[in-house]
């Protein structure tokens, strides 16, 4: 049978889609596997992907639209205003194009000395207003902007604030593994609820639990992109298998898994040693002569996700692609996901990838339709509760 296969036209840019393509993309189940129709990459102009907007009528099935007599025309709705910090300006620009609105106008400028200084240029007076700024490299200097940008919205009386968080920074220190240890990721909770945010609206946390920490409402979407890409693809069951890089990623795979076709599930048993340090152990599952699917929320230096995946050949893989949401890439990431260990290299861009980070096996999905349909329905107080709605997992 087929195995995933590597389409990207240019040897030196990664292939962008948008989730809409992707997503309307009809699934079919056979007995064999997963099949459907590959999409079209976007055409580019000017080097940089272009993003069409969705058509009304092509609306992907989990993004259907039910009919409510008591939502508003939306390119009507003043009421709504969406504002993009400096971390990912791209992303709130494709976010912004999807909702059919413009970005709010904002002065966001540095002092000499490193201090931000944030203005609102247009009334938020009794809006519902959006932030979109990942708490990304440096993360520091966004975490901040992002706070002065909520305390900014606050103190021009907007109705409610939420903070659209494509990367929550500090995740990763959501518990005391040894003594003395502090919980980053509470104190930073903390910090943007005492800010004056109303609501959170993250991407694939790297804990379900990071969001009891906070006393708002959060809602989080799991990696929906990266799975409806990978249903898109046409691969027999009998020949995929889900990998989870250690066991705290099982629940994540286990998800992924039984989205694609109730495929196994192999776990590699890692000791970590340090920070940024791993050292696999064990593999436990068979994937001999099949195709090794690798799924975890980011990649940082990627030396977990390289050694499972060196481990993974050595137990007679026949292909390895790994599946992350957060592309952090920290060095020296770009050399160990380049080197041949992988197929292909699947990403959002919840974090924006630099030029240079390009290498050919990188394939770059965008959640701006994705986080553009969860921003009307919060705004819309629509309920996730029935299943047209689901799959964006709002409360």
């Amino acid at each position: 049978m087929g195995s995933l296969v590597q389409t990207s036209n240019s040897p030196l840019i990664p292939r962008f889609r948008t989730s809409h393509r992707i997503l309307e993309e009809a699934r079919v189940q056979c007995r064999s596997g997963v099949r459907c129709r590959l999409v079209e990459p976007l055409k580019f102009e000017n080097g940089k992907p272009s993003t069409p907007a969705l058509p009304a009528d092509k609306d992907p099935s989990f993004l259907a639209r039910p009919q409510l007599g008591n939502i508003v025309s939306r390119k009507n709705d003043t009421r709504l205003r969406i504002f993009s910090g400096t971390a990912n300006p791209s992303l709130s620009q494709e976010i912004a194009c999807y909702m059919g609105l413009e970005l709010g106008k904002i002065n966001i400028k540095r002092f000499a000395d490193g201090e931000i200084y944030v203005q609102l240029q247009e009334s938020v007076r009794g809006c519902d207003v959006y932030l979109v700024q990942p708490t990304c490299p440096p993360a520091n200097e966004n975490l901040m902007e992002l706070l002065i940008m909520i305390d900014a919205c606050r103190r021009a009386s907007a109705k409610n604030i939420t903070a659209v968080i494509p990367y929550f920074g500090y995740a990763r220190a959501d518990r005391k593994t040894q003594g003395r240890e502090s919980i980053a990721a509470k104190l930073v909770a903390n910090l943007i609820t005492e800010a004056g945010a109303n609501r959170v609206l993250a991407c694939d946390l790297h804990s379900g639990q990071s969001m009891g920490y906070f006393d708002i409402p959060v809602d989080h979407n799991n990696q929906p992109v990266v799975l409806d890409y990978l249903a898109s693809k046409r691969v027999c069951s009998d020949d995929l298998v889900v990998v989870s890089p250690d066991v705290g990623g099982v629940a994540r795979a286990r998800a992924f898994a039984k989205k694609l076709s109730d495929a196994p599930l192999a776990i590699v048993d890692k000791r970590r040693h340090g920070h940024n340090v791993a050292e696999v152990m064990n593999l436990i599952g068979d994937v001999k002569g099949k195709v090794a699917v690798m799924v975890d929320d980011m990649i940082d230096t990627a030396g977990t996700i390289s050694k499972g995946a060196a481990l993974l050949h050595q137990e007679g893989a026949r292909e390895v692609y790994a599946c992350t949401t957060h592309a952090v890439f920290s060095p020296p990431a770009i050399e160990r996901l380049s080197s041949g260990l992988f197929q292909e290299v699947i990403i959002t861009n919840t974090i924006p990838v630099l030029e240079k980070n390009y290498f050919p096996q990188l394939t770059v999905l965008s959640v701006a339709n994705l986080l553009g349909e969860t921003i009307w329905r919060v705004h819309d107080d629509c309920s996730g509760g029935f299943e047209p709605y689901s799959s964006l997992g709002i409360d």
